[in-house]
């Protein structure tokens, strides 16, 4: 089966047999070394300036003003846009004016990639150009770019909207939605900073498995897959903090991984089963000095994004300038829903819950009530940076029991706009302890709860050689850049994110319908007439196609025989 080609790709199907036939390769091999970038020439150049004589760039062409001899284009490479103006007589200096007449002309559309060399001048409008002298196709666009107009001021209006094309066909977006481009190149100064923020600190960034025996790290539902050579399940990572520790384990100070974790949950605006995170382990510390660690990295890192420790999220003004708030998570639904929870049993919590209308079940243990308590009626209300710390103990499986209160741990979130940002904790390193609270988890399990965490032997038998007093730390890339570049949708902020498969449109190709006696002369255009596959050519009577097909012969001026209605019918036997 093939695809079938609208009007616009067919022509440039030709014009690529055009260029060729030239005896020019539309896919040429070599290397186009560029002197300059559209950037660099912008803030460089100036009118009579030097060191601008030789000037050599490469790029998409993006528009094309054809004025006779003469005309100009804009190409756009990595960094912008630069005009170009194109004299039929500076690129075809001889008797031979193909390169200009015919293939800028008629052969290059606008997507076309293509190398020029000249030098700069500034026209009589003020706008800086260069004066080709060569130019070179480098790549054939066979598709057409969605068109996105500007005005005179250079407001952009018809741009392409459409987030199922957007999100899809990301390269595309890419190319005609500039602003886009500087989201991801936000993204990466974002992970750039605090890199240089760990290794300066003497850090060392590491890699664990993606592919795991066993799933733990946090409270999630894993994705599942099967090794073959060694017939036995494996689970996409869910979090990367058990491996981490190993390493605090095996005698690293500090240790941190931005991880690809998964996790077969529902998806959103704020959730994509493929996410971002950002673990570091350092040993010797705890939460409150992590949470000091924290708040002037996210200044640092809020300034090095956006040049000011204020970011505009949605509607709101929010400063990552530190230090943060500190609240405990009982002090803040006390606050926010009038329910003391301290010292509640599992079964108090659940009635407390359903007191206040939330939806909950046998199967949710203390820790998830809590959670969804304060999810559902406390989150929305912390705008500015704020910690909320010191989780009770059902929360925090992997966490260190509380210095003063047994019943909590030394945890903290970080909560930004009303999400959740950072977790952290001062880690558990009692080995006795830490497989206690990984039976609680199985015995939540048991009950039906398929986020609680999986027993991890090792990661007790690594506990059990010693681990030093550690704190922990993860956040999610994703989230931290929706909010540094104020976008409400994580699709925004990944280039391309989970969708539902596409579906793609065939037609079947001309032998198929030669196959029925469709006459090989024929058999290019019966799907152009839109009778793409032969169940659909079938689903007519042949009289009636016979009509429908020469009707389509006339208008079109195609050069092919008229059908007899004999013909027609055979091909329904």
């Amino acid at each position: 089966m093939a695809r079938l080609l609208s009007e616009q790709e067919v022509l440039r199907r030709e014009s690529l047999g055009k260029l060729k036939a030239l005896g020019i390769d539309p896919y040429p091999a070599a290397e186009y070394v560029v002197s300059h970038k559209a950037d660099e020439l912008a803030a460089t150049y100036t009118e009579g300036a030097e060191g601008f004589e030789k000037v050599r760039i490469a790029g998409r062409l993006m528009t094309k003003r054809i004025m006779g001899k003469a005309s100009f284009a804009v190409l756009a490479d990595s960094t912008g846009e630069m005009q170009i103006y194109v004299n039929r007589d500076e690129i075809c200096p001889g008797e031979d004016k193909t390169m200009y007449n015919d293939v800028f002309k008629k052969l290059l559309d606008i997507g076309d990639f293509i190398g020029v060399e000249g030098h700069m001048f500034t026209t009589q409008t003020g706008e800086m150009s260069l004066h080709v002298k060569e130019l070179v196709v480098l790549s054939k666009s066979l598709r057409p770019l969605p068109v996105v107009k500007k005005d005179a001021d250079g407001n952009v209006y018809d741009q392409l909207t459409d987030p199922e094309i957007r999100y899809r066909q990301r390269y595309v977006d890419l190319v005609v939605n500039p602003g886009v481009k500087e989201i991801f190149r936000k993204r990466n100064r974002i992970m750039s900073t605090m890199r240089r923020i760990f290794d300066d600190a003497g850090y060392m960034e590491v890699e664990t498995p993606i592919l795991q025996p066993i799933p733990g790290g946090a409270a999630a539902r894993p994705f599942i897959t099967h090794h073959n050579a060694l017939d036995v399940p494996l689970y996409l990572r869910i979090a990367n903090e058990l491996y981490l520790k190993r390493l605090i384990v095996g005698g690293f100070e500090g240790v941190y991984e931005f991880a690809k974790d998964f996790r077969n949950e529902g998806m959103d605006k704020t959730h994509n089963p493929e996410f971002t995170v950002m673990e570091i382990y350092v040993a010797y510390k705890d939460y409150h000095w992590m949470m000091r660690f924290v708040e002037n990295m996210l200044e640092e890192v809020a300034m090095a994004v956006n040049g000011t420790t204020d970011a505009t999220i949605g509607e709101n003004t929010v400063s990552f300038k530190a230090p943060y708030a500190r609240v405990p998570i009982l002090e803040a639904i006390k606050e926010h829903t009038g329910l003391d929870l301290n010292g509640k049993t599992e079964d108090e919590v659940r009635e407390a819950a359903k007191s206040i209308g939330l939806e909950v079940d046998e199967t949710m243990g203390k820790g998830k009530l809590i959670d969804e308590i304060f999810g559902e009626k406390c989150e929305k209300h912390y705008i500015q940076p704020t910690y909320i710390i010191d989780y009770p103990v059902e929360m925090s499986p992997l966490c260190k029991k509380h210095r003063d209160n047994p019943e909590l741990t030394e945890r903290f979130e970080l909560m930004v706009n009303g999400k959740e940002v950072a977790n952290a904790y001062s880690e558990l390193n009692d080995p006795i302890d830490q497989l206690e609270r990984f039976e609680d988890q199985l015995k939540l399990s048991e009950k039906g709860d398929d986020e609680a965490m999986f027993i991890d032997q090792d990661f007790v038998r690594a506990l059990e050689y010693g681990m030093p007093p550690t704190s922990g730390l993860g956040i999610g890339i994703d989230r931290l850049t929706m909010m540094l570049t104020n976008q409400d949708s994580i699709q925004e902020v990944l280039f391309f994110p989970q969708m539902r498969p596409e579906k793609f449109e065939t037609v079947a190709d001309p032998a198929e319908f030669q196959a029925i006696g469709v006459p090989e002369e024929w058999s290019h255009h019966i799907a152009q007439a839109g009778y793409h596959t032969i169940d659909a050519l079938r689903d007519n009577k042949p009289a009636a196609l016979h009509q429908k097909l020469n009707g389509y012969r006339k208008k079109n001026k195609l050069d092919v025989a008229a059908l007899s209605l004999d013909v027609v019918e055979s091909w329904f036997n």
